[in-house]
């Protein structure tokens, strides 16, 4: 049975705190906004009624009523930023915090549980919920700068929306971004400018009673001159001093950031007396991102020599060498962690999607519209133990999903994920999609698990949110969340559709270039251009294109989602703005027609046809010879796997595909399995010959040729020393010794070079072939 609250009246002391304030004043808006019903505030109890009662434990008497009494009785122990959500005799609601956070804290899970439609607003009346954060510090970066998509075009009134959206799911804390980063000066979306926006957010943030952090990068040159710490140190003094509050500075040492530990530790010595000078409460914090080994052991040296107490924690986060476990044994025990997870990107990052197909990685790229509730769940728990909580790394909205999962989990690592997203649903979509758009939700989870070519999911996925779509209404239809979701849900089945039909003209142009020696190579080549064209003369699924279109146009207007550079002034294509990618090939087609370019050019009939031949049987390894397509999901029959990406998330030691898109290289090189920092890439061969000898063909790839690699058999037979990659790109082949098949099986091993910093990754590998040699091949 539900209470209904549509006429009910709000009771709250008269002397609340500006915090306060502000939370009754949040709860009565998005009852409004809602539900179109208006509260009226007393702060006395009614003679009749129902009631919706709040303040903090300390004016119970005050705000209570006949319910003080049982308040007060109750003995537990309050915890800070918890509190008391009770319906009382089917009467009334409380909402008791444990202090002003708790007030807020409470109004948002009241407004969580409530169903608010037109009209009406309803709550269970078998409600009673006490609890308390888990994680004392629950946060997420919101950084108003050129390079995010979406916040740079945000108002201070879209700001504050946002700061209430994540207050409702108990965020506490947020962090900005000073004016000079490493990024541009400017950005054509600015409502104001950068100085001023993030003095209206600290003000924001503080009139809700959420902590404020702020990501200073040291951007300088050398620090080991004086007047470059004297410039820094003026710069900061004068940022800082114009914000209303600040609790905390955080300081990366990489990404961006350049500085030696030594100069690194004495220039934040500086930096620690100068924030509180500013902010006398504030606190400094560093992370040990992007060192290489030798400067983390240095900088874990020095701290654990000097021990400075003007230190207050380390900030674990991308590009860090040790892992968290290991981070946590390392540090004298009174420096806490706090984590900087990368919640906003789905590749090259920290937490990088395991098996997402290259057809994903081509189009929709790493900053895309990314729901993982159950992928970030995992990660939550399973770092539970190290940190006293987070503040996680964010681009844009395009992961607010993700943002609603960690503050809920940061709470109650406990709470079923579908639980939050039914809560999301409810909150941002609407009651009536309560359990239909949280199931989408995790739909467009499993859209991104392995395969595409053979996912049918995403068509059911598509055609759930359709569903959803033809029943909304036209204030729905405008909800940018709502908006979001579908984009998605279109933009994975177009890929899908076009994956499919453009791997089936690939596999024609192929048949009839197998015709060549019939046809001649001209006509064959012609015919093969002219499969290979359809994909543009007669494109498949204009209909979900056209969609995806009209919905990017709509998240520009709702929200500022900048998803193309030419229409929407994007910083970066791979800075969200996939629309441009809507329509890269999926097949070799440009490849194939670069080759058809180069063959025309020949006279020799015979050599061409060697060459089309060549191109066809690409893959084939020859007799008794193995191929793996490392950049494919489907064709690495020989990869060593372990461990699951479960256990190892951000995949220190596990191998993940890769890719980086070019449309003149074959797409078996634009994706490729890498493994990172110190890790070896492993295949596995059983059932060789033993009285045979084999070589070894491959093609090093990836989005790093600054690196060398070393290939090792059997971990004992060096097939060939730490050598560059070789670009262009084309295979290079290497003799592997009999001693190492000599037993039927072989082990090949790949490593970049040791000691490593910044991201890890390097040691990439696209394809490899392990040839079995004949006799003419044998010295």
């Amino acid at each position: 049975m539900d209470l209904d609250l549509s006429h009910a009246v709000l009771v709250t002391p008269d002397n609340l705190s500006r915090q306060e304030r502000k939370a009754v004043e949040m709860l009565l808006d998005e009852v409004e906004k809602r539900s179109l019903v208006r509260w009226e505030e007393a702060h006395a109890w009614p003679s009749d009624g129902v009631v919706v009662a709040v303040g903090s434990a300390a004016q119970v008497d005050v705000f209570a009523g006949p319910y003080a009494g049982a308040l007060r009785a109750d003995s537990a122990t309050p915890a800070a930023e918890g509190f008391r959500l009770r319906v009382m005799e089917n009467k009334a609601v409380l909402v008791v915090g444990n202090d002003a956070r708790g007030v807020l804290f409470g109004i948002g899970r009241l407004l969580r549980e409530m169903h608010m439609t037109r009209g009406a607003v309803r709550v269970l009346n078998s409600l009673d919920i006490t609890t308390a954060p888990h994680y004392p510090l629950r946060g997420h970066q919101l950084g108003f700068r050129p390079k995010v998509n979406s916040y740079d075009g945000w108002t201070v009134p879209m700001w504050e929306q946002y700061y209430r959206d994540l207050a409702v799911f108990g965020t506490n804390a947020v962090e900005l971004l000073p004016p000079r980063t490493d990024d541009a000066a400017d950005s054509p979306h600015f409502p104001l400018p950068q100085i001023v926006m993030m003095a209206a957010m600290s003000q924001l943030a503080d009139d809700y009673g959420l902590d404020v952090w702020v990501w200073y990068p040291a951007m300088g040159v050398d620090y080991a001159k004086r007047e470059t710490v004297n410039a820094a140190i003026e710069e900061w003094a004068d940022v800082l001093s114009k914000l209303p509050r600040v609790d905390a500075v955080f300081v990366p040492s990489g990404d961006p950031g350049h500085l030696a530990p030594k100069d690194l530790l004495d220039f934040l010595e500086r930096a620690a007396e100068t924030v509180r000078n500013v902010h006398p409460k504030a606190q400094l914090w560093v992370s040990m991102q992007g060192f290489n080994q030798e400067r983390f052991d240095e900088f874990l040296g020095l701290l654990k020599s000097k021990q400075p107490s003007w230190l207050s924690g380390i900030v674990f986060g991308p590009q860090n060498r040790m892992p968290l476990a290991q981070l946590r044994e390392a540090l004298p025990t009174q420096y806490p962690i706090r984590h900087y997870p990368d919640i906003t990107h789905g590749v090259q990052c920290q937490f990088p999607m395991g098996e997402w197909d290259p057809a994903y990685g081509f189009t929709e790229q790493r900053e895309v519209i990314n729901p993982r509730p159950m992928d970030f769940a995992n990660i939550i728990r399973r770092y539970d133990e190290y940190t006293i909580g987070f503040l996680a790394y964010s681009e844009g909205c395009n992961d607010d999903v993700n943002k609603i999962v960690w503050s809920c989990l940061g709470w109650d690592p406990e709470m079923p994920v579908l639980d939050v997203l039914r809560q999301y649903a409810r909150y941002f979509i609407g009651p009536d999609y309560e359990d239909t758009f949280a199931q989408g939700l995790l739909a467009l989870e499993r859209n991104w698990h392995g395969p595409l070519l053979t996912n049918r999911g995403v068509f059911t996925t598509l055609a759930q949110f359709q569903d959803m779509e033809r029943n909304a209404s036209p204030q729905l239809l405008l909800n940018w969340r709502f908006q979001q979701a579908r984009y998605r849900a279109y933009y994975d089945a177009y890929t899908a559709r076009r994956l499919a039909y453009e791997t089936e003209l690939e596999q024609q142009a192929l048949d009839v270039l197998r015709q060549a020696p019939r046809l001649g190579t001209t006509v064959a080549m012609n015919e093969a251009e002219r499969i290979l064209d359809q994909a543009v003369m007669a494109p498949v699924a204009q209909d979900l294109r056209a969609r995806v279109f009209e919905l990017a146009e709509a998240l520009y207007q709702s929200i500022r989602m900048q998803l193309s550079v030419p229409r929407y002034k994007a910083i970066h294509v791979d800075r969200g703005a996939n629309l441009d990618l809507i329509d890269v090939p999926l097949n070799n087609r440009a490849w194939l027609k670069a080759q058809f370019t180069e063959l025309r050019k020949s006279e020799d009939e015979r050599a061409r046809e060697q060459k089309a031949a060549e191109i066809v049987n690409w893959k084939n390894p020859g007799p008794g010879g193995f191929y793996d397509n490392l950049g494919s999901l489907t064709e690495r029959p020989h990869l060593i796997r372990e461990p699951a990406p479960e256990a190892d998330p951000e995949f220190r030691q596990a191998p993940i595909l890769g890719t980086e898109y070019d449309p003149r290289m074959r797409t078996s090189w634009c994706a490729y399995t890498e493994t990172r920092y110190d890790s070896p890439l492993r295949l596995r061969y059983e059932g060789l010959d033993p009285q045979a000898t084999y070589k070894v063909r491959v093609v090093y790839s990836g989005d790093n040729f600054s690196v060398k690699m070393r290939l090792v058999a059997d971990d004992q037979f060096e097939i060939h020393p730490y050598i560059p990659k070789e670009v262009p790109l084309r295979p290079a082949e290497f003799d592997i010794p009999p001693e190492a098949t000599a037993h039927g099986t072989l082990t090949l091993s790949w490593t970049q070079e040791l000691g490593r910093g910044g991201s890890g990754r390097g040691c990439q590998v696209a394809e490899v072939w392990l040839i079995k040699k004949n006799e003419a091949d044998t010295p």
